[in-house]
């Protein structure tokens, strides 16, 4: 009987029945994956932890690819990570811009407001990519509501931008400021975008507990 299931088994496996691969069923646990990808010297275990907690529970996604952009560090600091999950790979680890009046270093108020020229937290799934006046660029579907789901409406979109680079950020203090859209250097744009377009999930962390009170995406306990 045993011989039996494992050969029904691997005949499954092999028709792509059934999908065993790490985090595909129950998903993935933040406090192994923190630890197997060595992330502790480079991402906030917080925000990783809110991140997965919510990757986990978007059914739409297409990729094991997630965007983490953390704006409870202040822009002359890499702040922008995506991490392929599946093979456990770091893809780029970068400079991010925020919304010109989110703050000045470091971003402390958030909107889904229209023309409010501000960042939005929260969890996104990325769509098609266009070119517009700020080149090649990647439209994104905020997926929380009253938090994020004007970003469609507000043009909110990852772009490449000449004001997010170690030069800029050297001679002014600080990294240029969006109208809202998370901005990154124009060297890794393409890259990026192509990247994680058509499926993959973003997620904005920031401080601010209005968005951890109303978020359906987070709240549940990391050591769970």
């Amino acid at each position: 009987m045993k011989k039996q299931f494992t050969i029904l088994l691997s005949f499954l496996l092999m028709m792509g029945m059934v999908n065993l691969s790490y985090g595909a069923e129950k998903g993935y646990n933040s406090q192994k994956l923190y630890k197997q990808m060595r992330l502790n010297n480079l991402i906030d275990f917080n925000a990783f932890n809110d991140a997965i907690e919510g990757f986990n529970k978007i059914k739409d996604r297409k990729k094991d690819i997630i965007t983490i952009i953390d704006f409870t560090k202040p822009s002359t600091e890499k702040r922008f990570y995506v991490l392929d999950l599946k093979n456990q790979n770091i893809l780029f680890d970068s400079y991010v811009a925020h919304g010109k009046n989110s703050g000045g270093l470091v971003p402390t108020s958030f909107s889904n407001k229209v023309g409010s020229l501000k960042s939005s937290l929260g969890f996104y799934l990325t769509e098609n990519t266009y070119f517009g006046k700020n080149g090649y660029s990647l439209r994104l579907d905020g997926l929380e509501k009253g938090i994020n789901d004007k970003a469609m409406e507000r043009t909110i979109v990852l772009h490449g931008a000449n004001y997010v680079s170690e030069k800029y950020a050297d001679s002014v203090g600080r990294l240029g400021r969006s109208w809202g859209c998370p901005a990154i250097p124009k060297t890794i744009s393409k890259s990026v975008i192509n990247t994680i377009k058509d499926g993959s999930v973003m997620f904005i962390y920031g401080n601010d507990k209005e968005y951890a009170m109303n978020s359906s995406f987070i709240g549940e306990d990391p050591s769970a």
